[in-house]
């Protein structure tokens, strides 16, 4: 047997990847080069050798900080090209390799020339938006004032014109900030303050004028035509034109500080309509040659950044790789001689001689007098967990990493759970129709695999592709099931044939199956369309489909079972094989897999035995004949051994390993053999720590402890086996839902509008019908069936075998670097 074991080829999931501990010893010459390319070849986990000390306290810390500096500026220029809605495609020619001080002042002489220009836009913008707010003022408040000369309002307002002048508007001080000195009236005293401000503060503002000047003062307001963007904060805001009269100095000392409390822009508008239409020429004038400068400054500002958008693709790229050599520098300690940095980690153990010709090669191109020192090191801690995946693959092994890493070199459930996985759920999914519609949506995945594996996906997208070969098997097995099932959208078909049986009589459609006489051979595949909407539809398909649940569940969980021998057989731990795999075997197979035997028999022989009956009598009354529920001779003596084995494995798996435990121990310490403790034969989960190092198991020796442990190990397997058998029932439960709500849609949605004769209650039944199938089958109880299948794999199945304590195999790489990495 361990010949014929031996002899069997490997498999390259089956266990994890050899891994193999080194050390680097590595000339600070060509550090640099040689962590550049490792990073590149991407099979090397270092470990970090300075964890005690701080991020800043690392010898390349500055060199870190430069790069997060670096960072920071090219996510200023993504920002800013994203803002100016520039799409700038990378240079399709491969630039020379670029030093990372001369990108750092590529970087700093752009960001300066970007933040001047978007400095001088600004003061622009904002000199703008000024000089459009006087124009409304001007044109508004004219009416207002046209109508204060009815009134004679004589003397007219004196006006800075100086301030106007055509020196240039953007040397002269802001408008917002001129003095206000709109003059007397000769006549009347009156004198008047015009400005615009937001409408939503324009009530408030109203009040607050007329309870600081006690009533003496005449508001007009009148709203603009369209939005304007505020100088202050550069939003768009709708605003008010206002103009208030007032007399008195003291009153206008008031109104301008609440104008200027509630962000009121001021504007000198004088009552001359001769002098109003000639500032307003003279503004208009100025917003022409504004918006003139403030086009030629975009253009500019746009060509800068399209400059910098065709190499920013590849400064992130270097700057990021830059980052992530100096991160991992940061993790190699220096010698004493402060001339070679020391660095240890992991590798696969195929990788070695790749390494060590890549660290030649660094050796070479660094013109480096002295080689990289490559050497393989005794390991004591456990190794990382790595396993070669492809696109197929990869995505079980993710679904088996999430619940735990595999313990190192343990059996994979991954080999399995490529064909399990979507086999169970396609039990509790089987219909060929909505398998359809699921193989429809995969090969549209695996269509567009290409293009949307360069794509940045959402969050839902990203998890839809990555599982695109899960989906494929589990619409393949779908439709397998749905066969087996003969459920097309609830619908049976004779696919392979006619039926075996025939009516006896007229009463045959309402009869039970005695109703129906044999008249040729069984249906060759599946489920004979003939149970369709009989009385004994429900439970023929229920007897049937609990049945396959119980047997596959068993079938399963054995699987486990022989997982775990092969990994005690692999770790060499005879004790798990002796002590707890045997009995194992014994107990879950002499009750349940008797019952699966039974199962088998029954369907084999057509007999009317009642398995619960069996079952329950086994252990109320085992020397009770059974009578007409005996399915063949000798049964009851077989229960009986079977009953009598299930008994002894119970204290054969708690009592044996714990008392052979403590004998080894008493015999090292006695020192009456010098072998060590191996680590596999103390594997009680106890310290994981030290059972997974593979070394010396060097903890004082607590039987208790492992007496209590190993109790709880029993008692869990022996009541787990009881549910976990129950658990498997859902394959029968979700089955039986899915069938039943898809026979609800199809009778009474579709068949129900399509019986009708008006076209609309036709179409509406259609539209209900589809939405339901979209929505419900094919969202929510796919979704069901893949979180029940999940479960019986990561409880049912893995919890056999698997330890899922290890971690995972994290090299240095470039190709796994991301955003989140900056």
């Amino acid at each position: 047997m361990e010949e014929f074991l031996d002899k069997l080829p490997q498999m390259d999931l089956m266990r994890s990847e050899k891994m193999t501990l080194v050390q680097l010893i590595i000339p600070v010459e060509s550090a640099h080069r040689s962590i550049t390319y490792l990073g590149e070849l991407g099979l090397l986990q270092f470990r970090d050798l300075n964890a005690d000390k701080s991020p800043f306290q690392r010898t390349f810390a500055n060199q870190v900080k430069r790069c997060g500096e670096m960072s920071r500026k090219l996510r200023f220029f993504k920002d800013q090209i994203d803002k100016a809605g520039l799409r700038c495609s990378p240079r399709l020619e491969i630039e020379p390799d670029i030093a990372l001080g001369d990108l750092e002042r590529q970087l700093a002489d752009h960001e300066h020339e970007v933040l001047e220009m978007n400095s001088n836009s600004e003061k622009l913008r904002q000199t703008y938006n000024e000089l459009l707010e006087f124009k409304i003022v001007l044109e508004k408040a004219s009416g207002f004032l046209v109508s204060s000369n009815t009134h004679a309002i004589g003397e007219e307002i004196e006006l800075h014109e100086s301030t106007y002048s055509n020196n240039g508007f953007i040397e002269t001080a802001s408008l917002l900030e001129q003095e206000m000195n709109p003059g007397l009236s000769n006549q009347s005293g009156l004198r008047f303050i015009s400005g615009i401000i937001n409408k939503d503060k324009l009530l408030k503002f109203e009040r607050m004028l007329f309870r600081a000047t006690r009533g003496n003062m005449l508001f007009n307001q009148t709203t603009s035509d369209e939005e304007i963007m505020d100088p202050s904060t550069s939003e768009m805001v709708e605003k008010v034109v206002f103009v208030v009269f007032f007399s008195g100095e003291q009153a206008r000392t008031k109104i301008l500080k609440i104008c200027e409390a509630f962000g009121a822009n001021c504007y000198p508008v004088p009552e001359d309509t001769t002098k109003q239409r000639q500032l307003t020429r003279e503004v208009l004038s100025r917003l022409s040659d504004l918006e003139a400068t403030l086009d030629a400054g975009t253009r500019h500002r746009n060509n800068a950044l399209n400059s910098v958008g065709y190499s920013l693709t590849n400064w992130i790229t270097t700057v990021r790789r830059e980052k992530a050599v100096y991160d991992t520098l940061n993790m190699l300690n220096f010698d004493v001689t402060k001339k070679c940095l020391v660095g240890e980690g992991w590798c696969p153990t195929f990788a070695k001689t790749q390494i060590h010709e890549v660290l030649q090669r660094a050796t070479f191109d660094s013109s480096s007098q002295v080689g990289v020192i490559f050497h393989v090191m005794q390991a004591v801690e456990s190794p990382p967990t790595y396993f070669r995946t492809n696109k197929l693959t990869n995505a079980f092994q993710e679904i088996i990493d999430a619940y735990g890493v595999a313990r190192y070199q343990e059996a994979n459930p991954a080999v399995y759970s490529v064909v399990t996985y979507p086999f169970l759920f396609a039990v509790m999914f089987g219909d060929w129709g909505h398998g359809l519609c699921l193989l429809l949506g995969a090969l549209y995945l695996l269509a567009r695999e290409r293009k949307l594996s360069t794509q940045k996906l959402g969050s839902f997208m990203e998890m839809l592709f990555g599982g695109r070969y899960v989906i494929l098997l589990m619409a393949l097995f779908s439709i397998y099931c749905g066969l087996i099932y003969n459920e097309f959208f609830s619908v049976p078909f004779h696919i392979f044939g006619g039926s075996a049986y025939k009516c006896r009589d007229t009463t045959c459609s309402d009869a039970y199956t005695v109703g129906l006489i044999k008249y040729r051979d069984p249906y060759p595949f599946g489920v004979d369309p003939s149970w369709r909407g009989s009385r004994t539809e429900l439970p023929y398909l229920n007897s049937l489909k609990m049945k396959m649940s119980i047997l596959l569940g068993i079938a399963q969980m054995n699987l486990g079972l022989i997982l775990s021998f092969f990994n005690a057989r692999f770790f060499g731990s005879s004790l798990d094989i002796r002590y707890q795999f045997i009995p194992q075997m014994i107990f879950l197979n002499s009750l349940f897999g008797y019952l699966s035997l039974l199962i088998i028999i029954k369907w084999c022989t057509g007999s009317q035995a009642d398995l619960y009956h069996v079952m329950i009598y086994m252990f109320l009354s085992p020397t009770e004949e059974l009578g007409e529920n005996e399915l063949f001779w000798g049964q009851r003596p077989l229960q009986i051994v079977l009953l009598l084995l299930a008994f002894i494995a119970v204290p054969w798996m708690l009592f044996p390993k714990p008392f052979a435990l403590r004998k080894i121990h008493m015999e090292r310490f006695q020192g009456r053999t010098y072998g060590v403790l191996v680590s596999s034969e103390v594997d009680l989960d106890v310290e994981p720590d030290s059972a997974r190092g593979g070394g010396h198991h060097e903890e004082e020796f607590n039987f208790s402890e492992i007496f209590v442990h190993q109790l709880i190990h029993s008692i869990e397997f022996v009541l787990g086996s009881v549910s976990n058998t129950a658990s498997y029932l859902r394959l029968w439960a979700l089955s039986l839902a899915h069938s039943e709500l898809s026979t609800v849609f199809y009778e009474k949605v579709l068949l129900l509008a399509w019986g009708y004769e008006n076209i609309l209650i036709r179409l509406i039944g259609v539209a209900v019908f589809a939405f339901a199938t979209a929505f419900i089958l094919l969202m929510m109880e796919t979704l069901s069936a893949f979180l029940h299948a999940l479960r019986l794999h990561w409880v049912e199945f893995m919890g056999k075998f698997f330890n899922g304590d290890g971690y995972k195999f994290k090299p240095f790489s470039f190709a796994l670097i991301s955003d989140d990495d900056e």
